[in-house]
């Protein structure tokens, strides 16, 4: 199976000071369980608009959309001890991805 190809999933995540040395994806902590996750989209337009109901520092960070290929995040989520969530534009949980 040499020549077979693998499909990458790409998803979308919201980064906080994009492009800057303190760029970091953004994540929450779920109130109940004090679980850490990273809430992830299949759509840039679904990131965006889900974006407005997140709580956020609009007033001394940036924030944009980013598109993440699955493998790096699941790596991040592994790193810092994160579940990740792919949620729809209003913030409801699909599935989650580990």
């Amino acid at each position: 199976m040499e020549n077979e190809t693998k499909i990458e999933n790409w998803y979308y995540v919201i980064v906080q000071d994009p492009e800057t040395s303190t760029e970091e994806l953004v994540g929450f902590i779920e109130e109940n369980t004090n679980e850490k996750f990273l809430p992830v989209f299949k759509t840039k337009q679904d990131a965006e608009d889900c974006f407005t109901l997140m709580p956020r520092d609009v007033f001394t960070k940036k924030y944009d959309s980013q598109a993440i290929i699955e493998e790096d995040l699941l790596l991040a989520a592994i790193e810092n001890g994160h579940k990740i969530y792919l949620l729809d534009e209003k913030g409801l949980i699909i599935k989650p991805l580990n």
